[in-house]
């Protein structure tokens, strides 16, 4: 018996060796999409595959231009800290193909996923449209009981900036994330966004770091799986977005 289980404990050893550790990550955190790992690709449930690696090695704008997926693992997100200043985009880097494969490839197949929930019913009764994919509607909608549940946050929780719009990142050709019904922008009105604080679209520029939205709030947003646009060095205070793959 016990040399059974040394066998299955060497069987498991080679099987985490063989997948990468972030591939690994994806496979818990979309376990209804991503099935498997093979020669270098990721391998879904319809029998699709995406490639991991490209091993080429790129400038910061190339991987937000142009990343494969293990690019999006580059920068590792740290969950808010007052004491941190953010000094990269952990998060900010994503491969278009993979979340076209897992939330849909057009607008019209992005919204026939979609389902309208009401945000916030005490304190903002607002309805807003969220992707089913991944149940992210259900997980939503615990993230608003439990906001829904401190008052201290009514004004940065309501009117919030959207949800679901199929369109371009300002300035860029890159698809925004809110095209897949996954993202939740909160008051604007409360919010720091550095093209906004720059009065510019460069990437390259110079950035003095600002936020006025409490830590705590983020942290009941990371607890259900979202990353906050505040950890980032481009920082969007007012965005979260659902990448659990980069909370494990």
């Amino acid at each position: 018996m016990k040399r059974f289980f040394f066998l299955v404990l060497i069987f498991q050893n080679v099987f985490s060796q063989e997948i990468p550790l972030n591939v690994q990550k994806l496979i818990k955190a979309y376990p209804d999409h991503i099935v498997g790992y093979k020669d270098n690709k990721i391998v879904f449930s319809d029998k699709s595959t995406l490639v991991y690696d490209d091993f080429k090695n790129k400038t910061n704008q190339e991987l937000l231009d142009n990343p494969d997926i293990e690019d999006q693992f580059k920068f590792v997100y740290n969950k808010a800290d007052k004491n941190l200043i953010p000094k990269e985009d952990a998060g900010r880097i994503r491969n278009e193909a993979f979340f076209k494969k897992i939330y849909g490839n057009s607008k019209s197949e992005v919204e026939s996923k979609m389902t309208e929930i009401i945000w916030c019913p005490k304190l903002v009764n607002q309805k807003i449209k969220v992707t089913t994919v991944n149940g992210i509607d259900k997980i939503v909608k615990k993230l608003s009981a439990e906001l829904d549940n401190n008052p201290e946050f009514k004004k940065y929780i309501n009117a919030i900036g959207g949800t679901f719009s199929w369109r371009k990142i300002s300035g860029t050709n890159r698809l925004s994330m809110h095209s897949y019904g996954m993202t939740i922008d909160i008051n604007v009105k409360n919010s720091n966004y550095w093209q906004w604080d720059c009065k510019c679209k460069n990437e390259e520029v110079s950035l003095s770091y600002r936020n006025k939205i409490p830590l705590k709030l983020v942290s009941i947003f990371e607890k259900y799986g979202f990353i906050w646009g505040g950890n980032w060095k481009h920082y969007d205070t007012m965005h979260f977005e659902y990448r659990p793959e980069l909370l494990l």
